[in-house]
Order: structure tokens, then sequence, then C-alpha cells
């Protein structure tokens, strides 16, 4: 049933479903925004779109999705979350790289994880342990999730939907691999400077 409602929404995009989906694809349920944006951008481009409004309520959308976590987060706190994980689809290891990220770089954390395949979902939930501003919280997801939306419709626009979608992956993986090369030298930096300082 609800694999049939996804289904109806996105092979029925319009506005609305857009918001919709984007909003489901910012909540803790994992749903990827390339299947959603890409199309959109698409649509646009054979003139069933107009291609800002379709970006501007993806933008709502994900602001809408990122403030359910948001609130989850600041209501029921980090011990609660943890303990009933499974009933709110939250992988638990991605949330404490988000916990950990957001701590070490603070509120453009918010504005960063949105680009952060896989942390875009949970980005949220540590801004809500913060007690984040809400208005900063706000302005943060709206950057982030614009440029992200804004880049995945354009692809959808410009080059259809395969090679947009499969351009989509690649960059998702190389935004991944940067961050890891980044995470290693960052350790093996750390390491050099312990070992100096032991010295």
């Amino acid at each position: 049933m609800i694999l049939e409602i996804f289904s109806y929404f996105l092979n029925n995009l319009n506005y609305f479903s857009i918001t919709l989906l984007m909003a489901i694809e910012s909540s803790f349920i994992p749903f990827p925004s390339e299947l959603v944006m890409i199309p959109a951008g698409y649509l646009a481009y054979q003139g069933n779109l107009n291609l800002v409004l379709a970006v501007s309520f993806g933008i709502v959308g994900s602001i809408v999705g990122a403030l359910v976590n948001y609130y989850i987060g600041f209501k029921l706190g980090r011990n609660i979350i943890l303990k009933h994980k499974k009933f709110l689809f939250i992988n638990s290891k991605h949330l404490e790289w988000s916990e950990e990220y957001f701590k070490k770089h603070g509120a453009k954390t918010t504005f960063i994880g949105r680009l952060i395949p896989t942390v875009r979902q949970y980005i949220s939930i540590p801004a809500g342990f913060a007690k984040m501003d809400i208005k900063e919280f706000i302005l943060y997801t709206a950057l982030g999730a614009g440029i992200w939306s804004l880049f995945l419709a354009l692809l959808g626009y410009f080059l259809g939907l395969s090679l947009a979608q499969s351009i989509a992956s690649i960059v998702n993986y190389l935004i991944l691999g940067i961050i890891a090369v980044v995470c290693v030298v960052g350790f093996i930096v750390y390491l050099v400077k312990r070992k100096n300082k032991k010295h």
C-alpha cells in the first residue's frame, strides 16, 4: 500500500507531490531526493512544470521534513531516540556520525550536512539535541537544500532522467570519497602531531 502511494506520487509529479516527497526525504524516512528533483527538472524541460517553482517547493518540503527531525531531537533527546531507533527508521551509526560532525563544526554543519549523502536526513536531529536557534536552522537548511535541489533539477532539465540519475549517483560517491580522504588525512595529521608532542 505504502509503495503504491509512493509510486503514484512519483508518476504524477506536481508541486504538491514534490513538496510531500521532499519532506519525506528530509525526515527520518530514507528516501532519495534524486527520484524527485531530477524528474521534476525533466518535467520542467518538457514544459509541464516551472523550474523555479519546482525547486522552491522542493526547498519548502526539505524544510518541513528537517523540522520534523529537529523537533524529534529537541523533544525526545538522544537516549530515547537511540532506544527506539528501529521504529524511527534511524541508523545509529549515521546519527552518531552526524552528531559528532555537528559538535565539531556547529551551526554551519546544518548547511554542509544537507549536501552529504546519508547525513542529510540525520543532521537535523543533532541540531535538535543542541537546541539550535530555529531561525538559523531554517536558514541553513534552506540554503543547503536549495543548492542540492537546484543541482538535481538542473541535471534533469539539461540531461534527461537516466543520465542525470547516473551522474547524481557518481556525485554522491565522490562526496563520500572526498569526506573519507579528508578524515584519513586529518587522522594522520593528528597522529603525527601527537607523536611529535611525545618526543
